[in-house]
């Protein structure tokens, strides 16, 4: 009997979940990465006939795609937390079981985040700016920031990535943690977070992070008006998608002032053009998304995701499924 084939269709796919799926299965790595042109027209041409879907890309995989896979796909995967990339309502209506590596990431996310935010609140970016210019500057007001101990942390989603940024920020003194999101978290009792409304959270947050996924509802939360609410002083962090923000009101605001950093591990478009306007600012600290790359981080992240293939073929429920 021929084995079952999965498709791979980004050649950065760490040996570790590969060594899964090998002798198992027929599995096909695509030579390309996201960048690449040649890219989804190769995803189109070996994409027809495969049981099995590995979709470790930021393109999106549309009815299209899955009208020219076929029938016989039986399971796909993501090796990220987010699914915006999917069209997850065709992939439900057809059945195939679909799965994301939620909390393989959840610890290294929550590092970059509280990086950043002491990288931006600390102004990281200029100081480092002027020191290599030769510009560095003497006396007691040079390079103020903002602190973190006494200070109101908000939360716009307290998930997994959420909740392990609220443990490490404990240890910096914050006064106080606040959360929105649809729905109350079991979780926020113990970790001492309070749910408000968005509009609160805006208001009274010196820290404003943005770990909820990227949704028509969440698209551009943070906009010209949403920044308006914010203090000059505060500070808005973005672990979560690029279209979390609407990224020239965030120019506008941290050019003018109103807010007083900002620091991004993801952005729109991605990778961000060297001349972006948000580049040339000294208060937007922006990093090419690192969130979850480390060496071990990505590795159970293949595992989870050849795991959910592996189940899914099996007649299994995946170890983290979307639909």
């Amino acid at each position: 009997m021929s084995l079952k084939k999965v498709l791979i269709v980004n050649r950065t796919f760490p040996k570790a979940g590969l060594d899964l799926l090998h002798n198992k299965f027929e599995v096909s790595v695509l030579p390309y990465l996201d960048y690449h042109p040649e890219m989804l027209p190769e995803v189109e041409k070996n994409i027809q006939g495969v049981d099995a879907l590995i979709w470790n890309t930021k393109h999106r995989l549309s009815k299209e795609l899955l009208d020219l896979a076929g029938p016989q796909l039986k399971a796909i995967t993501t090796m990220a937390s987010g699914v915006d990339h999917i069209d997850v309502d065709e992939v439900a209506k057809r059945g195939i079981p679909l799965g994301n590596t939620l909390h393989s990431l959840d610890n290294a996310v929550a590092d970059i985040t509280v990086g950043l935010l002491l990288g931006a609140a600390r102004g990281f970016k200029a100081g480092i700016r002027e020191l290599e210019s030769g510009d560095w500057k003497f006396g007691v007001q040079w390079r103020l920031g903002q602190d973190v101990a006494g200070s109101t942390v908000g939360l716009v989603g307290l998930g997994g990535i959420g909740q392990a940024v609220v443990r490490r920020l404990k240890g910096f003194d914050v006064a106080k943690f606040i959360y929105s999101g649809r729905s109350d978290k079991p979780e926020a009792k113990s970790l001492g977070a309070e749910r408000v409304s968005l509009d609160q959270l805006l208001r009274e947050s010196d820290f404003v992070i943005l770990s909820c996924p990227l949704t028509a509802e969440t698209k551009h939360i943070i906009n010209a008006d949403s920044l308006k609410l914010m203090k000059s002083t505060s500070v808005l962090i973005n672990i979560g998608r690029g279209g979390l923000v609407n990224q020239e009101a965030l120019y506008n605001a941290l050019k003018e002032g109103h807010i007083f950093a900002a620091g991004l591990d993801v952005v729109t478009p991605e990778p961000l053009p060297k001349d972006h306007p948000l580049v040339t600012l000294p208060n937007c600290l922006i990093l090419p998304h690192l969130g979850s790359a480390t060496h071990k981080t990505r590795d159970s992240m293949a595992i989870t995701s050849a795991q959910n293939i592996l189940r899914a073929l099996d007649g299994k429920s995946m170890v983290y499924p979307v639909c």
